[in-house]
């Protein structure tokens, strides 16, 4: 199982979360693994997706397509977690 997308998004998360003195997630943890659904989920906005409508539509279809398979991945390591802005 490959989740590379994955483990470099948390490790982004956890970059900014160490800036800021926050949590640091972990694949490892169950409700992490919700808090990280929930971050990919707050990505996935029309508003956050597109910056507003400031970015082309390159980058928006390359945003969707790594924002879709973090979910995936995280889907495999966890069936449990939900994400409303992808319906699952």
């Amino acid at each position: 199982m490959n989740i590379s997308n994955l483990e470099q998004y948390v490790e982004r998360k956890n970059s900014w979360g160490r800036i800021f003195n926050s949590k640091q997630l972990s694949l490892l943890n169950a409700k992490d693994r919700q808090s990280i659904a929930n971050s990919i989920d707050a990505d996935m906005s029309p508003e956050n997706l597109t910056c507003d409508g400031e970015l082309p539509a390159s980058q928006v279809r390359a945003r969707v397509k790594y924002l879709t398979s973090c979910a995936e991945q995280l889907l495999t390591i966890d069936s449990n977690v939900t994400f409303s802005e992808m319906g699952v």
